[in-house]
């Protein structure tokens, strides 16, 4: 796993580039797996603070306003500075960016009721110390929802994934963002992640509680959600 500052700086360098391509390079699917977790998230309809960890671009805090009521609030926390900038010029209403770091998140103990990161926790450099800040800012009676890419189980659909994600992935994210470093290291990120026999006990140890898993499209998706 690289470091923090490297990884940073290929946030900032795909930075215009990202959404565009993250639509492009699941074919739209990954559309289907945010508007699942989503509705995990706003569950019912109450006022809710919610605090979206790796934020990016805010795509996934847009999405979680959009079903909140108005006077919900929507705090999204992202290590790039680049993509909170794509992000800002996008966000409105009850939603606000701004540069942070999940192994030390600048809020009070239990100041959420939900935690959220979608596609971003592969890349925390210290794994349980961000979820061990998760936990400690979600109040008591509160839900963590972790949606993150995965792979196959099945022998012959991972021989076709690893086909795509290690060869056609960064050829065509490399020539649209000029950066294919960043995209040979996205999908690496992918096969190096821990699955769920890891992060379960795993976030267990960091005080979540009845923690569940759902994955979607042959296991290329995972959603986690954990009480507090």
């Amino acid at each position: 796993m690289p470091k923090k500052s490297t990884i940073r700086q290929y946030f900032n360098d795909i930075a215009p580039s990202y959404d565009r391509l993250n639509h492009i390079m699941s074919f739209g699917i990954d559309r289907s797996w945010r508007r699942k977790a989503v509705r995990t998230i706003a569950d019912q309809p109450e006022v809710r603070r919610v605090l979206d960890v790796a934020t990016g671009t805010g795509d996934f805090a847009i999405a979680i306003s959009q079903k909140l009521p108005a006077e919900s609030e929507i705090v999204g926390v992202d290590l790039s500075e680049q993509m909170l900038e794509v992000g800002r010029q996008k966000v409105q209403g009850n939603i606000v960016l701004q540069q942070g770091d999940v192994e030390h998140l600048d809020f009070e103990d239990n100041s959420y009721d939900r935690v959220s990161v979608a596609f971003g926790i592969r890349n925390f450099e210290h794994l349980e110390r961000g979820l061990s800040e998760m936990c400690r800012v979600l109040r008591s009676g509160g839900k963590l929802v972790i949606l993150e890419l995965s792979y196959p189980d099945n022998p012959f659909i991972l021989r076709c994934y690893k086909l795509y994600a290690l060869h056609f992935l960064p050829f065509v994210g490399g020539l649209v963002s000029g950066h294919k470093e960043a995209y040979r290291y996205l999908p690496k990120s992918i096969l190096a992640f821990p699955k769920e026999e890891v992060i379960v006990p795993m976030l267990h140890s960091v005080g979540f509680q009845n923690v569940e898993v759902q994955k979607f499209t042959f296991g290329a998706c995972v959603m986690y959600v954990a009480g507090k």
